[in-house]
C-alpha cells in the first residue's frame, strides 16, 4: 500500500463520517446508530493515520516503508495524545 493509497483511504473514511452526520441531522439515521458507525469510523481513521505516520517516519530513517504493518485498533486507541 502506497503513501497515496492510504491518504485516499483517509479520505474515503472522512467523507464517510460527513455522510453519517449529514443522514443524522437530516432525520435519516437515529443518534446511537450514528454514534456506533462514527466509532468504527474513528478507529480506522486513527489506525490509518498511525500507519502513514510510521511509514514517513522510516521513508525518513531511509528504512523501507513497506514493511510497515498496521497496527492493531486497540494499540492505537491506546496511544497517549
Amino acid at each position: 500500500m502506497s503513501e497515496q493509497d492510504i491518504l485516499a483511504r483517509i479520505r474515503e473514511l472522512v467523507d464517510k463520517e460527513h455522510a453519517l452526520r449529514a443522514r443524522t441531522e437530516s432525520g435519516d439515521l437515529d443518534p446511537a446508530t450514528e454514534q456506533a458507525q462514527l466509532d468504527a469510523l474513528e478507529k480506522t481513521l486513527d489506525q490509518c493515520w498511525d500507519l502513514l505516520r510510521q511509514r514517513r517516519a522510516r521513508t525518513d530513517a531511509g528504512l523501507p516503508a513497506d514493511e510497515v504493518p498496521v497496527s492493531p485498533a486497540s494499540q492505537v486507541e491506546g496511544y497517549l495524545q
